[in-house]
């Protein structure tokens, strides 16, 4: 193993901030997996850490692939971490929204620029990825539907073992993140998304681990036994139901991540904030597995508070 620092930042009030990358196994720039990019994304940065641990073990016994290398960058964004900001500390403005950056520009363009440029050169990229809304989710691994090396990033879905995979049409704000421009410059970039963000799970961190490493063993990168994982059903991103409360309130589950529901089986209520009483009862609109749950008690109106993923023949 050998550690690098990939980028580094200099504050004028406190230390620099260094971004350290991990490196094992010599040659071809196989694969690069990149952690925290945003303050509370606590999970990704120990999944990597996980990775890091495991992969200096199996390094030692000689598991790497000669010829191949993997790099580990478990968190790019130390000051937001150390104060539990999603953000970047002094503009809240998202490094995973300024690729591929600029060297000359704003602190976060100025990161995403360094980052990029010493990661952009990989065969494979993986990133640990976290959604904007907050709740739990069914891992699963998400790609941008560009031209790029389409047809087998696509297949290479299912080496994750992972129960879903979705395809992302992009939007105009995802052409600055990570996964986008990774795939722009010819990388085949995988966004692995795991459980939770702000709090490490201790089953679903190695459940992302055993991912990457499954994929890693699939392209020839690792030698190692470990079991194939899950069948991986892969869909459009749009096939997925999203559920919205009408009303505010609070918010009384009855469903869990994982859940197999009937349509029409009630998913929660919303009681009244000040009166106790049920102002709504929200219903699942078609029959099939619950894929993203909201985690908070309090939800305002039109609140994303369940995804649901259709059985294949609804």
């Amino acid at each position: 193993m050998v550690k690098d620092i990939i980028y580094s930042i200099k504050s004028p009030y406190r230390e620099s901030m260094n971004i350290a990358g991990y490196t094992f196994g010599f040659g071809e720039r196989s694969c690069c997996v990149v952690g925290a990019l945003r303050g509370n994304e606590i999970q990704q940065m120990a999944i990597c850490a996980q990775l890091v641990d495991t992969l200096r073990r199996l390094e030692e016994k000689g598991r790497v692939v000669s010829g191949k290398s993997i790099m580990i960058i478990p968190c790019a964004n130390h000051y937001s971490m150390n104060i539990g900001k999603r953000f970047w500390t002094m503009d809240n403005t998202d490094i995973n929204r300024m690729f591929p950056g600029y060297d000359q520009g704003e602190t976060t363009q100025r990161i995403a620029d360094g980052l990029f440029k010493s990661i952009k050169d990989y065969v494979y990229g993986i990133q640990m990825a976290s959604f904007y809304r907050e709740g739990e989710f069914l891992p699963h691994i998400k790609v941008m539907d560009t031209d790029s090396g389409k047809r087998e990033t696509y297949e290479s879905i299912a080496d994750f073992g992972l129960p879903y995979g979705l395809i992302r049409i992009p939007q105009p704000y995802d052409t600055a993140t990570l996964n986008y421009n990774w795939q722009v410059w010819g990388c085949r970039a995988y966004s692995l998304f795991s459980t939770y963000t702000d709090h490490i799970g201790r089953q679903s961190t190695q459940t992302a681990v055993n991912a990457v490493l499954r994929f890693l063993i699939a392209k020839g990168i690792l030698k190692w036994a470990l079991h194939g994982g899950m069948h991986t059903r892969i869909l459009n991103e749009e096939s997925i139901r999203n559920i919205q409360t009408n009303s505010a309130g609070i918010l009384k589950k009855y469903v869990a991540v994982g859940d197999e529901v009937a349509e029409g089986d009630l998913l929660c209520e919303i009681i009244h904030p000040l009166e106790g009483s049920t102002i709504d009862w929200i219903e699942s609109p078609a029959e099939g597995t619950v894929f993203f749950a909201h985690n908070k008690q309090l939800v305002m109106e039109h609140t994303d508070v369940f995804n649901i993923v259709p059985f294949a023949d609804t």
